[in-house]
């Protein structure tokens, strides 16, 4: 276990297309997120450094309501077509403005914020049980704010929540 990473680290973590975010609130309720873009996405700025890009999602605010409450956070990439290894990233989050970290966002005028974590501890997660997958291409809308790409009701929640009003 490192408490920062290393040019292998960083350069895993560089051309990663997905990281797994666990933040907890105040009290310790747990919450785990996707994140994910084009490699690249998140940026390492130094060795005890990541940043990833937010934008508007689900409205539930989960993560970064979490990280308001409490900064520690946790981050697993997995890399599931190459090499079969993870990485683990434990530290402290804080948000920052757009504006801050304008320069990594390029062209992508979708980003609302970011999330900085400052590394603490950063170590391997084993490739024995990781399955290989197979990407296949597909038009992603990154950022997007249309419902229906979202995924919608998907669950039914709100269905569910208008039915029972009803009756």
């Amino acid at each position: 276990m490192l408490d920062h990473l290393n040019p292998l680290m960083e350069s895993f973590v560089a051309r990663m297309e997905m990281a797994f975010i666990s933040t907890a609130d105040a009290d310790g309720e747990c919450d785990s997120s996707l994140r994910a873009g084009p490699a690249g996405f998140l940026h390492v700025v130094d060795s005890r450094t990541v940043v990833y890009p937010e934008y508007r999602g689900n409205g539930v605010m989960a993560s970064l309501g979490n990280i308001m409450e409490n900064p520690h956070v946790g981050m697993l990439m997995v890399d599931f077509t190459e090499d079969l290894i993870g990485l683990h990233v434990n530290g402290r989050a804080r948000i920052a403005p757009f504006e801050e970290f304008a320069e990594l966002a390029g062209e992508n005028r979708k980003i609302e914020r970011w999330v900085v974590v400052s590394v603490q501890e950063a170590y391997i997660h084993c490739r024995k049980h990781i399955p290989r997958m197979v990407p296949v291409d597909r038009i992603r809308d990154w950022g997007t704010d249309d419902v229906r790409r979202k995924g919608g009701d998907f669950f039914e929640v709100k269905a569910g929540r208008k039915d029972a009003a009803e009756s």
